[in-house]
């Protein structure tokens, strides 16, 4: 697999903390990579060292498998967590000056504005003052921004804070868009549910450390629980003592239909199949499968220990 930045072994201190600690990442080329971590986990850190905004302490980077030098920025958008843009001025002069100050030329700017002004509908705009426009309105402007040089690598940190639901789904569907033409993509937040929607690959940072990277698919699957939830009716047998030991149930409901639905959990020396078997002379069986958890459980598990409760109760 082919990755268009590969952080090596990077460390960052200031004063007596230790923001980053022999991080390494490797981010797959045209996928969206999701960098996760809770607050003051180091993140944030990273993403500056990336675009050079302060330098590591120990460790390399490499941009399209070269080292990561200065004239790299200029192929690499940023959208920061911390908004900001000048309030007083116009919002298509605005636009057109950060566009100049990425390398594009005016004529070819004033085209490319326009088409995601009126895309954005934010063409009214045009000439109004920034500190005319809502926060969601300033936040278009600087994801256009962000996105108006067509950089290969884009990091988006947040970018759906203070948005709401129907801007949500309209930027999420313009990165998908931008991975879909080609561009790779870091996308860092809190948000769990995106993380499923978005991305490819994962690195969950805490502690300043690296704790878990891969496919999301796979962390999935290498997560497993082996919690299950099984459908029965017309048992002719105690289902508790047919199930133990091969399993330990963890919550049963009875349903209007006179089907028994069970939460499970398999020993780890037990096969599947073994418990299947062991149910079928007994019981009607409508509906067996595994309780894969989410990449929110997966985070909570990672960082705390613990899995929550409603993977174990279904809740």
């Amino acid at each position: 697999m082919e990755h268009i930045l590969r952080a090596e072994q990077v460390s960052k201190k200031y004063d007596k903390h230790q923001a980053l600690n022999n991080v390494s990442i490797n981010v797959p080329t045209n996928k969206i990579f999701g960098l996760l971590g809770p607050n003051g986990a180091g993140k944030t850190t990273l993403i500056r060292i990336i675009n050079q905004i302060i330098a590591p302490d120990e460790g390399n980077l490499f941009f399209k498998d070269e080292r990561l030098q200065a004239r790299d920025i200029q192929n690499i958008g940023y959208l920061p967590e911390e908004r900001g843009l000048y309030k007083k001025m116009k919002v298509g002069e605005q636009a057109l000056y950060l566009a100049q100050l990425k390398g594009v030329k005016k004529a070819d700017a004033k085209r490319m504005l326009k088409y995601w002004f009126e895309k954005f509908d934010l063409m009214p705009w045009w000439n109004r003052k920034v500190e005319e426009l809502s926060k969601g309105m300033q936040q278009k402007v600087q994801f256009i921004v962000t996105v108006l040089h067509k950089p290969d690598l884009l990091i988006f940190d947040e970018p759906f804070s203070g948005f709401d639901p129907i801007n949500v789904n309209l930027l999420r569907d313009e990165i998908l868009n931008l991975k879909k033409n080609g561009t790779s993509i870091i996308f860092s937040t809190h948000n769990m549910s995106s993380v499923e929607e978005l991305c490819d690959h994962i690195a969950l940072i805490n502690n300043s450390e690296l704790i878990l990277e891969g496919s999301v698919g796979e962390i999935r699957k290498s997560h497993s629980s082996r919690i299950f939830t099984m459908i029965i009716s017309d048992f002719t047998d105690n289902y508790q003592s047919i199930l133990h030991p091969l399993a330990t149930i963890l919550k049963e409901s009875a349903q209007i239909d006179g089907n028994m639905h069970l939460r499970i959990r398999i020993n780890d020396n037990t096969n599947v199949n073994e418990v299947i078997s062991k149910i079928l002379p007994y019981a009607q069986l409508h509906g067996f499968q595994e309780v894969i958890p989410s990449m929110n459980d997966i985070f909570i598990k990672t960082v705390t220990g613990k899995y929550p409760q409603d993977i174990i109760n279904g809740d």
